[in-house]
C-alpha cells in the first residue's frame, strides 16, 4: 500500500531564490531613491528663492527700490537659509538647504535661478 502525503509549500531552494532576487532590487532601488531625497531638498530652497523673487517685486512696486531679504515679508522652509541685498538698481538673493550641497543663486538682472 502507498500512502502519499500532500505536501505543500515552498522548498527551502525556492524560498532563498526568492530572497535573492528581493535583495538584488533593494540594492538596484536604494540608490536612486537617495538621489530623489536630495532633489526635493534642492527644490524647497528653489521655490524658497521663487517667492522671494515674487517678494522683491512687490517690495519695489512700494519703495521703489529692492530691499533686503530681512526687510521682505517672506519665510523660508524649514532647514533652508536665504540671504540677499537690494537697492535701486536690483537684488541678488541666494538659498541653500541645510541637507543638500547646493547652492541656488539669482539676480534682478537674469531673473534666473542658477546653481551658484
Amino acid at each position: 500500500m502507498n500512502i502519499r502525503k500532500n505536501n505543500q509549500g515552498f522548498t527551502l531552494i525556492e524560498l532563498l531564490i526568492v530572497v535573492v532576487i528581493i535583495g538584488i532590487l533593494a540594492a538596484i532601488a536604494i540608490p536612486r531613491f537617495s538621489s530623489t531625497k536630495g532633489k526635493a531638498f534642492d527644490a524647497a530652497a528653489k521655490t524658497d528663492l521663487r517667492n522671494a523673487m515674487t517678494a522683491q517685486e512687490a517690495y519695489y512696486s512700494d519703495f521703489q527700490l529692492y530691499g533686503a531679504t530681512g526687510a521682505l515679508d517672506v519665510t523660508a522652509s524649514t532647514n533652508v537659509t536665504l540671504a540677499g541685498t537690494g537697492s535701486v538698481g536690483g537684488y541678488a538673493m541666494s538659498t541653500k538647504h541645510s541637507q543638500s550641497t547646493n547652492t541656488w543663486c539669482v539676480t534682478s538682472a537674469s531673473a534666473t535661478i542658477v546653481k551658484c
